[in-house]
């Protein structure tokens, strides 16, 4: 059986239009894709001067902190030492004519904050004197720069003259 020239023109015209079918379908599918792909760009264009203005500033931000970081911790001592802490009390006691009657320095104790580990001690500073001198003493202590992470919590007056301080000394321990 020979297959004559009209059905050889009618396959013919079945593959061509099939090939123009397959084409024209990926050709919608690359356009659409292309499409696509310029939205998202745009919208990445777009995005990118705000990104690198919010990088720069984040950047400023961290720089900052690590600044008041650095200024910070130079307020802090690295160790609380008794002995030396101990001589500028009983310094600033004499400048402010009270008696420092007792020192009792007990061991730091530790706490952390976030990444930053502190340490902490709990001075209780039985003084006589004058109330006005009692006063000057606390003064002296919280100008004096030695005392720059210390804090007079508490300070119960006695009537004869006495009176007990409870100062905090804080240290940082990188």
């Amino acid at each position: 059986m020979r297959i004559g020239r009209k059905v050889w023109l009618i396959l013919g015209a079945v593959i061509i239009v099939a090939a123009l079918v397959i084409l024209f379908t990926n050709y919608s599918r690359q356009a659409a894709e292309r499409d696509d792909l310029n939205a998202r760009l745009s919208g990445a264009q777009t995005l990118l001067p705000i990104l690198a203005n919010q990088k720069t500033d984040l950047e400023n931000q961290l720089a900052q902190a690590e600044s008041s970081l650095n200024a910070n911790k130079a307020k802090f001592p690295e160790l609380i030492e008794s002995i030396e802490y101990g001589e500028y009390l009983f310094e600033i006691a004499g400048k402010s004519s009270v008696d420092l009657t007792s020192l009792t320095f007990p061991k730091p104790t530790y706490q952390t904050i976030g990444a930053v580990t502190y340490s902490f001690v709990s001075l209780q500073l039985p003084v006589s004197g004058t109330p006005d001198n009692i006063f000057d003493f606390i003064e002296a202590l919280m100008a004096d720069e030695r005392f720059a992470s210390a804090e007079v919590t508490s300070a119960t007056l006695g009537l004869s003259g006495s009176a007990t301080i409870t100062l905090n000394i804080y240290g940082y321990n990188g």
